[in-house]
C-alpha cells in the first residue's frame, strides 16, 4: 500500500514498475544494468481515488498521461535501481497529493468606500502634479 494521505492509499498492485536501461552516468555499467524505472498507474480505472481527485490528477499529469489514461513516470536520476524506484513512487505521491488539494473558489468582494475615496484622492494628486509640470510650476502642498 502506497500511502498518499490519511484518506488516500494506492494499492501496490495498481502500480506497475518496469526497469529499463538508462542513459547518462554509470560508465560501462550503464550498458549492462537496467537501473531506470518506468512507473505506470492507470488513473482512469483506479478505485483508490475519488472522481474529483481523479479528474484533477488528469489535469495535473499533462503529457505524462497517455491516451489510455495511464500515468507514466520515468525515473533515471540515480545510478541505483532502488533509488530510482523510490524516486518514481515519491513523484507519484506528490502528484496525487497536489491533485487531492481542492482550490479555494474566489469570492468577489466589493472595495470599501474608504479605499475608493483614497484611490480617487491619489489620482487627483497625481493629476495635479502632472498639470503643474505642463505649466512649468511646482505643486504647492
Amino acid at each position: 500500500m502506497i500511502s498518499v494521505s490519511r484518506s488516500i492509499r494506492i494499492p501496490e498492485r495498481e502500480v506497475q514498475l518496469r526497469f529499463i536501461q538508462a542513459s547518462g552516468p554509470g560508465g560501462q555499467n550503464v550498458n549492462k544494468v537496467a537501473s531506470a524505472v518506468e512507473l505506470r498507474f492507470d488513473v482512469r480505472h483506479t478505485r483508490a481515488l475519488t472522481e474529483e481527485v481523479r479528474d484533477r490528477l488528469i489535469l495535473h499529469a499533462g503529457k505524462r498521461l497517455n491516451n489510455a489514461g495511464v500515468l507514466i513516470i520515468q525515473a533515471r536520476r540515480f545510478r541505483s535501481q532502488e533509488r530510482n524506484r523510490q524516486d518514481a513512487i515519491e513523484r507519484l505521491v506528490r502528484l496525487v497529493q497536489r491533485a487531492a488539494l481542492r482550490q479555494k473558489t474566489r469570492r468577489r468582494t466589493k472595495p470599501t468606500r474608504a479605499s475608493g475615496e483614497r484611490r480617487l484622492e491619489s489620482k487627483k494628486r497625481r493629476s495635479s502634479t502632472k498639470q503643474h509640470r505642463r505649466r512649468g510650476q511646482v505643486p504647492s502642498e
